[in-house]
């Protein structure tokens, strides 16, 4: 990395993967330095799962390797780096980053691209963050329906919209494969994996409730409210299983 924050960045080795110690502040701070430079970054908002799956998956760590900014996006990466004794400040969640940037798109005038979930759902996200945020340039949208064969299309339509963001919520790590496969030739400064953002932005899935948060359980009221993301959910106690076999 060449930007400012670059030399400060604690890094901290997690499984066979590594995290970003950063808070929100910082992590704002850093993309607006990647939209200024015009060059590619990819960020990667780091969970228990993907932790998981990157033990088996090289290609997958490959990737988080070679990203420009990791930051903890679960409750689960923050307990297992304080059991090492390497305490992370705060949980830095895709869903918060990508509004928090929404927000401040009306002031730096970022230009978003929403692209990923089913048909509907990233134009309704679109929608009501530029009705709460009035100002706020969301340039594009694509649902996540696609075969190999509308990569080209897909890339030409981003392109043509010039966002300084792509949102990109493919599910992990499709979404992260993605981006890496065709980063270079996108033209975006930044580009993240966000997972089921497009879903709470739209107001089809609600956050659980502040208590829950606090207590570290909303991954209990997102596999009440979808249970299809049992998948998911069962990836913890083999994260916790890694995390105590390493000591």
């Amino acid at each position: 990395m060449t930007n400012a924050y670059s030399t400060q960045l604690t890094t901290i080795p997690l499984l066979k993967v590594r995290v970003n110690d950063v808070d929100m502040r910082e992590a704002l701070a850093m993309c607006d330095e990647f939209i200024k430079s015009r060059k590619p970054h990819h960020i990667i908002t780091l969970d228990a799962s993907m932790c998981v799956m990157a033990e088996q998956d090289a290609k997958l760590r490959k990737i988080i390797e070679d990203s420009n900014l990791i930051t903890p996006d679960s409750v689960g990466v923050l307990w297992a780096c304080k059991r090492m004794g390497k305490s992370l400040r705060e949980r830095v969640s895709g869903v918060e980053l990508v509004e928090m940037l929404c927000s401040l798109s009306p002031e730096k005038h970022y230009r978003l691209f929403f692209f990923g979930s089913a048909p509907g759902v990233a134009e309704m996200a679109a929608e009501k963050m530029m009705l709460k945020y009035p100002g706020c340039e969301i340039v594009g949208t694509r649902n996540g329906f696609f075969t190999e064969n509308d990569n080209n299309d897909i890339v030409a339509q981003i392109q043509n919209a010039k966002p300084d963001i792509l949102c990109v919520a493919l599910g992990i790590p499709k979404q992260e494969m993605w981006i890496a496969e065709h980063i270079q030739t996108l033209g975006v400064p930044i580009c993240i994996g966000v997972g089921g953002t497009f879903d709470v932005l739209s107001g089809n899935v609600q956050r659980a409730p502040k208590w829950m948060r606090k207590l570290s359980i909303e991954w209990l009221h997102r596999l009440i409210s979808n249970p299809r993301k049992i998948g998911k959910v069962m990836t913890l106690p083999k994260f916790v299983l890694l995390i105590l076999r390493q000591g």
